[in-house]
């Protein structure tokens, strides 16, 4: 079986991300780091030729969060076919947009858990 997460050929895209956190992305992980909801998520993590925002390896679920550049037609359709891949491999996703996290971030946080909390079962 071929390897589809973390491939290490993408290993300086996904290091490259990390250190270019939107500030959506950085505000959402000071949240979800640590285990903080009970879940183990990865940022900027690898799933083919992809890279989920935040990934949570043992729900097999991926958080998105989408800036203002998703708003472009053609991003917003790599967004869609990126989305059906995940969703083919069993992998559920979510999105955000920024302006949700920064005005919203309780009720985002609380969705997540709550997701979270089905997923497991």
């Amino acid at each position: 079986m071929t390897k589809i997460s973390n491939r290490y050929k993408n290993k300086p895209i996904r290091r490259i991300l990390r250190r270019q956190l939107t500030k959506g992305e950085v505000i959402l992980w000071k949240r979800l780091q640590y285990d903080q909801l009970g879940y183990r998520f990865r940022r900027q993590f690898g799933i083919g030729k992809y890279v989920a925002d935040f990934y949570c390896p043992k729900l097999k679920l991926a958080i998105e969060v989408d800036g203002y550049s998703h708003l472009d037609e053609k991003v917003f359709e790599n967004d869609q076919v990126r989305q059906t891949y995940l969703e083919d491999l069993g992998i559920k996703v979510i999105r955000y947009n920024s302006e949700e996290i920064f005005n919203n971030l309780p009720q985002v946080l609380e969705q997540i858990y709550f997701i979270c909390q089905k997923l497991e079962k």
